[in-house]
């Protein structure tokens, strides 16, 4: 009992420790600027929600939240079919260099995302799709592959054989066997994958600069970046506007989560 206790104690510390930099953002966004630089009051004396309006209109964020979602919804969903038959095939399929293809997706996640952005950037110049959504698009389809397949290898690894045995003997082909059989059964594996590609997809601001030229197709990072100087600096309007940015991600979140840690736990990083 006392055990069980001082884990609960710990967890609720831990749960504390994660919630108040969120708790600390939406009170922010809600103060003035005098309330929040002076620090004299927890809660703001009026909220002021007029600083989410200003956040939308000044920041431009109309322009750069359906960029964000638009490059999330395209670029998860190519991850996961992607990956989900890539890992199915690392999984199931016994074929000479199968070793290597694993090392090599091990040795892709070791190399930081910055160091290829010289290459990848000359590869979009020779396609002539430097200033393009669908260039932006694929790069972060394959930045997100390695430690995707690997995810989905870990979790189809841990399936029964006897699932595709059974669907062969009604007849099933390999195709139709892994989409109507396999894949409904890898549905926490696939929420797994896709929340944290997601989160992946929609922090990701620094290839955007280096590809994009055309400020209208820019994520919304750059939103953000109309409140931050050094002369006249807003940081209330700044968390107001931060706190947009994070809201699809954190109710996306929300309710994938019990799916994301049986995915998880069900040998998704195994």
């Amino acid at each position: 009992m006392t055990k069980r206790v001082g884990l609960y104690g710990l967890l609720s510390v831990a749960a504390v420790g994660a919630l108040f930099p969120i708790v600390w953002l939406l009170i922010g966004s809600l103060q003035t600027s005098d309330e929040l630089y002076r620090g004299k009051h927890l809660l703001p004396a009026k909220p002021q929600w007029s600083n989410y309006l200003t956040a939308w209109t000044d920041g431009d964020l109309g322009t750069y939240l359906p960029n964000s979602v638009i490059y999330t919804v395209s670029a998860v969903a190519g991850i996961l079919v992607v990956s989900s038959m890539a890992g199915y095939a690392l999984a199931r399929i016994d074929f000479r260099g199968k070793a290597a293809v694993t090392f090599g997706l091990l040795a892709v996640m070791i190399i930081p995302a910055p160091a290829s952005f010289i290459a990848q950037y000359k590869l979009m110049i020779s396609l002539g799709m430097t200033n393009s959504r669908l260039g932006y698009v694929l790069i972060l389809i394959s930045a997100g592959i390695p430690i995707s397949s690997l995810i989905m290898r870990g979790f189809f690894a841990n399936l029964p054989k006897d699932l595709e045995e059974a669907a062969a003997l009604d007849g099933s082909s390999s195709l139709n066997t892994f989409a109507r059989v396999i894949l409904p059964l890898a549905r926490p594996g696939l929420i797994a994958v896709a929340v944290i590609q997601g989160l992946s997809v929609w922090n990701e601001y620094l290839l955007a600069l280096v590809l994009f030229d055309d400020d209208t197709l820019m994520p919304i990072q750059r939103g953000l970046t109309n409140f931050v100087s050094a002369e006249t600096p807003v940081q209330n309007i700044l968390l107001a506007a931060t706190a947009i940015s994070v809201l699809p991600v954190v109710v996306f979140y929300v309710f994938a989560q019990r799916q994301v840690v049986q995915g998880i736990s069900s040998g998704a990083l195994k």
